[in-house]
């Protein structure tokens, strides 16, 4: 089985599978501990990513012309 490893938000660091608290304080899992210390950029560059999408987005296509 391939190690997993967490972010675990009550405790401010990276976790293995074995050291892991509460699932509702988890972020992961992730391939590995830099993977899982590194969270905070992933998700800043989907959230960048989705964002612009969004500003991309010109409205509902099923609204049509109504």
């Amino acid at each position: 089985m391939t190690e997993q490893w967490w972010f675990d938000l009550a405790q401010g660091r990276a976790v293995r599978d074995d050291e892991r608290g509460p699932a509702d304080h988890l972020l992961g899992p992730y391939p590995s501990q830099e993977a899982a210390e590194r969270w905070r950029e992933a998700h800043e560059g989907r959230e960048a990513g989705w964002k612009q999408q969004d500003e991309a987005w010109e409205g509902d296509p099923a609204e049509g012309d109504a």
